[in-house]
C-alpha cells in the first residue's frame, strides 16, 4: 500500500434545525466491513497515539469533536492529514505506519474497523515496518 491509498472521504451529513445526521452503511463509507468499533477521548494534550502499523487491518477515523493530525508513512515518504470535523473520514489500508498528534482540547475521535484486536496483526518497530516495506 502507498500513501495515494490513505483516502479523505467526506461524509454527507443530513442537517436539519436539530442538528447533523451521519449515516454509514452498505460498506460504501468505510468500504470494507466493520467487525470492530472504539472510540478515544479525554486525550492529554501533547500525547501521540498509534505509533504502528497493520499488516491486513483496514480502518477508518473519524474527528467527534476537535482536531489532530495523522502523519502516514508507506516506507518510502510521508504526509500528514489534519482531521478536524465530523463530516469527513480518513480510510487506512494495511501496512500504512501512523502517528496521530496535536490533539487539541476535547478532541474525541472513532475508529471503525475491519476486524476485530489482533496483537499479531500490529507492527509496533518503524525499523521493522520499513524493512518490510522496501523487502516488496
Amino acid at each position: 500500500m502507498r500513501l495515494s491509498d490513505c483516502v479523505v472521504m467526506h461524509l454527507a451529513p443530513i442537517r436539519d434545525a436539530r442538528g447533523a445526521l451521519v449515516v454509514m452503511e452498505n460498506w460504501a463509507i468505510p468500504p470494507f466491513a466493520i467487525r470492530r468499533v472504539f472510540y478515544v477521548h479525554d486525550l492529554t494534550i501533547g500525547t501521540t497515539r498509534g505509533g504502528h502499523a497493520h499488516k491486513t487491518l483496514k480502518e477508518f477515523v473519524v474527528c467527534l469533536s476537535g482536531s489532530f493530525d495523522v502523519t502516514l508513512h508507506d516506507g518510502w515518504r510521508n504526509m500528514t492529514v489534519t482531521l478536524d470535523s465530523p463530516d469527513k473520514g480518513l480510510l487506512l489500508p494495511p501496512s500504512i505506519w501512523r502517528s496521530l498528534t496535536n490533539f487539541s482540547s476535547n478532541t474525541s475521535y472513532m475508529v471503525l474497523a475491519s476486524d476485530k484486536y489482533d496483537e499479531s496483526d500490529y507492527i509496533h518497530d518503524f525499523d521493522e515496518f520499513c524493512r518490510i516495506k522496501n523487502s516488496r
